[in-house]
């Protein structure tokens, strides 16, 4: 049986990182993670499910004594298959399995964003060095059709470029009114408020801000962020505006998005960019309307396939926000753009991407795949 090791950068919560550990649950072969950093909260509940996961111990970009540690323990594997994911485990985690001599490496692009890349801006230097790396694998996956137009303009040869979109387990974001009561009663929310909510990194390309000064501008909107980063800070000191105050409730990081969404009425995604915009589709799952811009997971199906995500323009400002989030709906079907994204399915992908499959060239419906400004 094909053996695969996972390289990624850190196993703290995040997109990529909750999407390898339910890859993990559905991959019919022997894996096991390597974390270029530590293993974290998310690490441990992988090796809790058995999953053996080892950590390098790398404490900066620039680390390279990280390098040897990670041949060492492919040559030791003798992995059939190396997967990476992120920029950093990508770069190193090529050139190691190169070194290592592993016959078949996967990069999967999970966050490759339009002059962005990860919160680190794509200067000449980071194209560059992506370029030179991503030529040492055997095949990069993109996560959606936009983004592996981003390749293909960051001059990824289209042949090398597959597209596997993220996966999504329906039944565990299922609505469950237990759930409910007991995080709206956690967090301090009363059950008869209407709460609009989102989830994930605190970075300024999610525009948060933007929620937070729809709530301001909307009586009786409440508030509920699920999610750490380098913008809490800002965001609380906005949240404490008299317009506002006492109606924005920060949860911080969380594994356990599913209570997060029973305790919505609503689901909220600013951003103006997304490489797929797995949030929406978790909140679809648990029956929520959803209000957003950017979502590629969404953009690259027809609209019937999720009737109750309504999209608003990037330049759409807090009126309209407050105007979309106040709408009170109720619990809706779960759509069958849902269903469209099974992890099951999407592991197959891999799996037979891991045994040798021919890559597509990823050019699904190209007529959405523009890069967004």
């Amino acid at each position: 049986m094909t053996r695969v090791l996972h390289v990624i950068t850190g196993l703290e919560h995040g997109g990529a990182e909750h999407q390898l550990a339910l890859l993990l649950r559905h991959l019919p072969m022997e894996c096991e993670v390597a974390t270029l950093t530590h293993a974290g909260v998310l690490g441990e509940r992988i090796r809790g499910g058995g999953v053996p996961v080892h950590e390098l111990g790398m404490r900066g970009n620039r680390d390279l004594a990280a390098l040897p540690r990670l041949v060492r323990l492919i040559r030791d594997g003798r992995y059939g298959v190396v997967h990476t994911h992120l920029y950093r485990a990508c770069v190193y985690g090529r050139v190691a399995a190169r070194l290592a001599g592993t016959p078949r490496i996967i990069a999967t692009e999970h966050s490759l964003g339009d002059g962005h890349i990860e919160g680190r801006r794509t200067t000449r230097a980071v194209r560059a060095l992506y370029r030179a790396t991503e030529r040492l694998g055997t095949v990069t996956v993109a996560v959606s059709p936009t983004v592996a137009a981003r390749l293909r303009a960051w001059g990824v040869p289209p042949g090398r470029i597959t597209v596997i979109p993220n996966g999504i387990d329906a039944a565990a974001f299922a609505f469950d009114p237990a759930r409910r009561a007991e995080t709206r009663r956690r967090l301090g929310i009363p059950m008869d408020a209407h709460v609009a909510g989102t989830v994930g990194r605190l970075v300024p390309t999610k525009r948060i801000d933007l929620l937070i000064g729809a709530a301001a501008r909307t009586p009786g909107l409440r508030l509920l962020i699920a999610g750490d980063g380098p913008e809490r800070a800002r965001l609380e000191r906005l949240a404490a505006a008299p317009a506002v105050a006492g109606r924005v409730v920060f949860a911080g990081g969380t594994g356990d998005v599913a209570s997060v969404l029973a305790a919505l009425d609503v689901y909220a995604a600013p951003s103006a960019q997304e490489t797929f915009g797995l949030g929406v589709l978790e909140a679809l799952a648990a029956g929520l309307p959803a209000v957003r811009t950017a979502c590629p997971a969404l953009d690259d199906l027809p609209p019937d396939d999720a009737p109750h995500a309504t999209r608003l323009p990037a330049a759409a400002g807090p009126d309209a926000w407050g105007a979309a989030l106040a709408r009170r709906t109720g619990r809706v079907p779960v759509p069958a753009a849902v269903h469209r994204y099974a992890i099951a399915e999407q592991a197959a992908k891999l799996a037979r991407l891991y045994t040798g499959g021919m890559p597509s060239t990823g050019r699904t419906r190209p007529a959405r795949e523009s890069i967004p400004t």
